[in-house]
């Protein structure tokens, strides 16, 4: 297992304890490809079963672990992960690892979704910018805290999938946009937070510049070879901190970061 950051500590303010294993792990699993899983049988589960293994999902995962803002907490809780998930995986939407959603695309696991809403520490009011929504799940969450999320995915058949799931769900602050997110959205910036879940090899300067003053930038960084969640804070004078989070897994960014130094696939 890779070992977790130190920076982790820091930048999340909590002390690394007993459970800072199972922080890394599940840090280091992030948003990789999930092996096949068993479609649950039909019929084997119903709303009530969906609440509770919701309810159990933030108790084991997130509050007994270092989430502890209790607005993300709340709304991890309020959004029915179910789903965001293929049909035949609902019973496992809850678990605690990444799941496919088709395109070579996954949702990250609970826990990394949980992690970089409370890093970007989004508020009432707040204009967010979600790149590569994948199944819209991170988006909802968003949504659930901010006042607008723009939301961007460069598979189209899951843009189009994605904004019917959030309209189905009642998400009518959220916009999705079938495009290109290493150019971000500047038609709707400055945003107050900027969530990516998908790994370029560099920080794509434009949204960098997209990034409103008092702003943060969550997103994981790197190739093949590793990759770390990075936290990007700029100020009221325009000037950017950088802070590696944890070592992460997520799938890589393509598009225009291919022609950047990013990996082909």
């Amino acid at each position: 297992m890779i070992p977790l950051n130190p920076a982790l500590s820091t930048a999340i303010s909590i002390p690394i304890g007993p459970i800072a294993a199972l922080i890394g792990l599940a840090v280091v699993l992030g948003c990789v490809p999930a092996g096949p899983a068993t479609p649950r049988p039909e019929g084997a589960a119903n709303p009530g079963d969906y609440a509770r293994d919701r309810a159990s999902m933030v108790d084991r995962q997130l509050r007994a672990r270092d989430i502890t803002d209790p607005r993300v907490l709340d709304a991890m809780s309020r959004v029915p992960r179910h789903e965001f998930v293929p049909e035949g995986l609902r019973d496992q939407a809850h678990a605690d690892r990444p799941l496919p959603i088709g395109q070579g695309q996954t949702i990250s696991q609970p826990y990394i979704v949980a992690l970089m809403t409370q890093l970007a520490g989004p508020g009432p009011g707040d204009r967010a910018l979600d790149v590569g929504t994948g199944s819209g799940y991170q988006a909802a969450v968003l949504a659930e805290l901010a006042g607008e999320v723009f939301s961007i995915e460069i598979h189209e058949e899951l843009a189009d999938s994605a904004r019917e799931r959030l309209g189905r769900l009642g998400y009518d602050n959220v916009a999705v946009r079938h495009g290109d997110g290493y150019r971000g959205w500047p038609e709707h910036a400055p945003f107050d937070l900027i969530v990516v879940a998908a790994a370029p090899a560099e920080v794509p300067p434009l949204l960098v510049e997209q990034l409103a003053p008092g702003g943060r930038l969550v997103m994981p960084v790197g190739d093949e070879l590793g990759q770390q969640l990075i936290l990007i804070e700029k100020d009221e004078g325009g000037s950017t901190t950088r802070r590696s989070i944890a070592p992460v897994a997520f799938v890589p960014m393509t598009g225009e970061a291919r022609g950047a130094g990013g990996p082909d696939r």
